[in-house]
């Protein structure tokens, strides 16, 4: 059945929020980088992407996480899971926001906690919410939950690296390599990327038009 106008105007708005909010995603970091550049020298980086917050790159973090947090509150989904978790992410990416690591010591606690929680609602978007199928699932919407699922492995196990790079002893031998930055990095792109697929940008399903019919699972 083909959608009347304003369905598929609603189609066409989701597949494009899904589609902001990945580049949003992919963006951030190579935005900073290069900006970071142009501030203090070529082939510097910063230790991690909160970092960023010390130099007048914060314009441009703190736009991006508030329109991320935006567009995430706004996106509704399927099912009740799905707004709870638009609205945890918003609510974690406005923390990483309004509180940087470069603040007194409990805020850089909310920061990180905020941060932290930010990642793992992102990853739960991939494993979890994504990868959702209503009927007999097609071979496409078989490969875009392998890429769901290989993007929230990914999300996680940047995660726990981070982790064990703060806590593991020895771990700061590595501090020149910037492993912060990279595996956060890292962990951006995969949850753009999930979004560009779940936006029908890639993979959608055979004789789909991406903005002219329900938006595939």
């Amino acid at each position: 059945m083909t959608p009347r106008g304003d369905e598929k105007a609603e189609v066409v708005s989701y597949l494009t929020l899904r589609r902001i909010v990945g580049a949003l995603g992919v963006g951030l970091p190579v935005v900073l980088a290069v900006w970071g550049f142009a501030l203090i020298g070529w082939g510097r980086f910063q230790p991690s992407i909160s970092d960023y917050y010390a130099l007048r790159t914060r314009d441009a973090l703190v736009g991006v996480l508030f329109a991320i947090g935006w567009f995430l509150a706004a996106y509704r989904g399927y099912e009740r899971q799905d707004r709870i978790a638009g609205n945890l992410a918003c609510v974690f990416a406005l923390g990483v926001a309004l509180f940087p690591n470069t603040s007194p010591d409990w805020e850089r606690t909310v920061h990180l906690c905020c941060a932290g929680a930010l990642f793992l609602v992102l990853a739960y978007f991939s494993l979890f919410l994504f990868t959702r199928t209503d009927g007999s699932p097609t071979r496409e919407k078989h490969v875009r939950n392998r890429i769901y699922t290989t993007c929230g492995v990914g999300i996680v196990t940047c995660i726990l690296l981070i982790a064990a790079y703060d806590l593991v002893p020895g771990g700061q031998a590595f501090a020149r390599l910037n492993p912060v930055f990279w595996l956060e990095t890292l962990a951006l792109w995969s949850f753009g990327f999930s979004w560009f697929v779940k936006g029908d940008t890639l993979f959608r399903d055979a004789g789909q038009s991406g903005d002219a019919g329900v938006p595939a699972a």
